[in-house]
């Protein structure tokens, strides 16, 4: 199997750009053994969302951050969302980074057709 493209939405990759240097460097490691069509131990299906769409899952510091990406788009694998979650309930992501990322995908999808 060839190895695929990662492309990033763009507010997706300026949240990016804000993570801590050690934990951008997990992402991209995780994003390179997808893009071989692999998942990586920090890779999970996110719930929900469908078929192809996994979340990126690191603690650091007593954060979590977050990536999400999307397989079934395309030939690429596109990194849809990147953020530092905040859940006030729990281990569970909240409803506006659910629905940040159902919209980008929508749209997403819209843009590449």
């Amino acid at each position: 199997m060839a190895v695929r493209k990662v492309s990033w939405v763009a507010p997706a990759k300026k949240a990016f750009e804000k993570f801590p240097s050690s934990v951008k460097e997990k992402v991209i490691n995780a994003l390179r053994i997808a893009a071989k069509g692999e998942t990586a131990e920090i890779t999970k299906p996110m719930k929900g969302l469908g078929a192809g769409v996994y979340e990126i899952a690191i603690s650091y510091r007593k954060n979590a951050y977050r990536s999400v990406y999307a397989v079934k788009i395309e030939e690429d694998i596109w990194v849809v969302h990147a953020f530092l979650k905040k859940s006030k309930t729990g281990i569970k992501t909240p409803k506006q980074e659910i629905d940040l990322i159902r919209y980008r995908i929508k749209l997403l999808k819209e843009q590449l057709k």
